[in-house]
């Protein structure tokens, strides 16, 4: 085949719970993955040599060398296969850029998916996970999609039942916020407030709500240990949370390392009239509504 096309979603943090940094840089996670109905789309075509070009959201803060995780990737892939391939990757994007929503892991992801198809060499999916945990810590769950949570530095994944879709709304801020920064911001608020931190562990409750599918429950079950870090870094962030609650959200969060904040909403209409309440108030530089549980990468 000449080129293969491949949608992969974004993903909210359900509770992610930071714990003490490891000798390897890295801090201990408990991390509850949710995948979203926000996609990007990675098109892997045959050419010799290795490039890639992006369009769509924010696409210009988006490096177009060998910088980019989906190039990474596709390196990847083809060194396990002991072979020299070439590919020509096509990012149109969707997902917030360096927005806490794993744009990139998951076109890392989808790159992994599309280079598989195309080069024929039909690895299994414990192969590409494999290589997916090498290449980052979110990419291992860009590639399961649905819900898991994650441990180690959040690669080392479980699969979650979940008893319903839930509803979302998240609004996008004017810039993103840099993970490394942001984990750097929590060890210094930890070590400034004199906290140490626990070793991290999942929130039975959540688990509970997510089985029964009970999106009050859910949200009031909402955390992120990163949340302090992001609200000192952007403060406006704090407002944009606020309003979401104000027009009845029944969680709100920052989405992982941030800026996009997220919020869980009763049904798919509240989350139109949340959207909308979130709009008209300017806390946002743009709004979108979107339900999860969904699949990760799928070719289309």
């Amino acid at each position: 085949m000449d080129s293969v096309t491949v949608r992969v979603p974004a993903k909210v943090n359900l509770q992610l719970a930071v714990g003490p940094l490891r000798e390897d840089g890295y801090h201990d996670l408990v991390n509850v993955f949710h995948a979203v109905s926000i996609f990007d789309e990675v098109t892997a075509a045959a050419e010799s040599g290795m490039s890639v070009r992006v369009e769509g959201e924010s696409a210009d803060q988006v490096p177009e060398n060998d910088d980019n995780l989906a190039i990474q990737a596709a390196v990847a892939l083809a060194r396990h296969a002991g072979r020299s391939y070439g590919v020509s990757l096509a990012i149109r994007k969707t997902i917030p850029v360096a927005g806490g929503m794993a744009g990139g892991s998951a076109d890392a992801a989808a790159a992994l998916v599309a280079c598989n198809e195309l080069w024929g060499l039909g690895l299994p999916v414990e192969d590409l996970m494999e290589i997916a945990a090498d290449l980052g810590s979110d990419v291992p769950f860009a590639l399961l999609g649905g819900t898991a949570v994650g441990t180690g530095r959040g690669e080392r994944l479980t699969p979650l039942e979940v008893g319903g879709t839930f509803h979302w709304v998240f609004a996008l801020a004017d810039e993103g916020l840099s993970t490394a920064k942001v984990y750097g911001e929590c060890d210094r608020v930890r070590e400034t407030a004199g906290e140490q931190a626990a070793p991290p562990r999942t929130s039975e409750p959540l688990l509970a709500a997510l089985r029964a599918g009970d999106a009050k429950a859910l949200g009031a079950e909402l955390t992120n240990d990163l949340q302090p870090a992001a609200l000192s870094l952007r403060g406006s962030l704090a407002r944009t949370l606020d309003t979401g609650r104000q027009h009845g959200a029944l969680g709100s969060l920052v989405s992982g390392s941030g800026p996009t904040c997220a919020f869980l909403a009763e049904s798919e209409a509240h989350a139109a009239a949340l959207a909308a309440s979130l709009r008209d108030a300017g806390v946002a530089r743009d709004v979108l509504v979107a339900h999860g549980p969904v699949p990760g990468p799928t070719v289309v």
